[in-house]
C-alpha cells in the first residue's frame, strides 16, 4: 500500500473557509463530502388531493422506541407543505431499477401536477395513512407527522413509522438482503451511486481486545 507520511498530507490539504465560500459553493462542498447519503422518496397528499412524489436526499433514522425517521427540507417545498397539512407521509426506497423515474420526481414542477402522472408510476394504496405508496418500490414506510424542526433555512421533518411494506422479492426471511434492495445513493453534483460490492464484518467486544485497552 502507498505511504504517505502524516506531515506530507498535511501539506496536500487545501482549505476551504466557510465564512470565504459562497454559501452555494459551500453546499455542494458538503454534499460532495458528505456521501453516500440514502434517498427518501417521499409520496405525500396535498389536502386538495394532489399526490406528490419527490427524492429528499438529507435522509436517516432518528429514533428506534418509537420508530422515527427524518428528511430535510431544503426550502419549503411542496412535499412539506403538503405533510403539514395532512400529517403524513410515506417514505418509499429508491431503488437502482428506477434510476431515471427518481431523477423526474425532483423536477420543480407545479402544485397541481402529479410526480406519480409525470414520471409513469403506480400509485398503491397505504394501510394506515392517506397519502399513496409507489407500488414499484420493493419498500414503503407509512409515516405520520412527529415533529417539522426549522434549522436554518432547511426543516427537518421527523415522522414516526406506524406501517412497513416490504416485497417478498428482497426478504430473506424478515431480512431484507442489499442485493436484492439495490438501493441507490445521492454523491455529488448529478453523480449518484449504487451499492457496489458489500462487505461483512461482526463488530469486536471489548472482551476480545488485547489487554490493555480494557481497564
Amino acid at each position: 500500500m502507498f505511504f504517505v507520511p502524516a506531515t506530507r498530507l498535511r501539506d496536500m490539504r487545501r482549505d476551504f473557509s466557510r465564512d470565504d465560500t459562497s454559501p452555494g459553493d459551500f453546499y455542494r462542498l458538503l454534499t460532495s463530502t458528505v456521501v453516500p447519503r440514502p434517498i427518501a422518496w417521499v409520496s405525500s397528499r396535498s389536502a386538495a388531493g394532489v399526490d406528490n412524489l419527490a427524492p429528499h436526499s438529507f435522509f436517516t433514522i432518528a429514533s428506534v422506541k418509537p420508530p422515527i425517521i427524518q428528511f430535510t427540507s431544503v426550502g419549503r417545498k411542496d412535499t412539506l407543505r403538503n405533510i403539514e397539512e395532512t400529517g403524513e407521509f410515506v417514505v418509499n426506497l429508491a431503488p437502482e431499477q428506477l434510476f431515471e423515474q427518481i431523477n423526474a420526481t425532483g423536477t420543480n414542477f407545479d402544485p397541481q401536477v402529479s410526480e406519480f402522472d409525470a414520471a409513469g408510476l403506480t400509485r398503491e394504496p397505504g394501510l394506515t395513512v392517506a397519502a399513496p405508496r409507489v407500488l414499484e418500490s420493493p419498500v414503503a414506510l407509512e409515516c405520520k407527522l412527529h415533529l417539522v424542526q426549522p434549522i436554518g433555512d432547511c426543516l427537518v421533518v421527523f415522522g414516526e413509522v406506524t406501517h412497513a411494506a416490504i416485497s417478498e422479492e428482497v426478504l430473506d426471511g424478515d431480512h431484507p438482503l442489499m442485493d436484492r434492495l439495490k438501493p441507490l445513493s445521492r454523491l455529488g453534483r448529478d453523480e449518484w451511486g449504487t451499492t457496489g460490492a458489500v462487505h461483512t464484518i461482526k463488530r469486536i467486544p471489548v472482551d476480545e481486545w488485547p489487554g490493555h485497552f480494557r481497564s
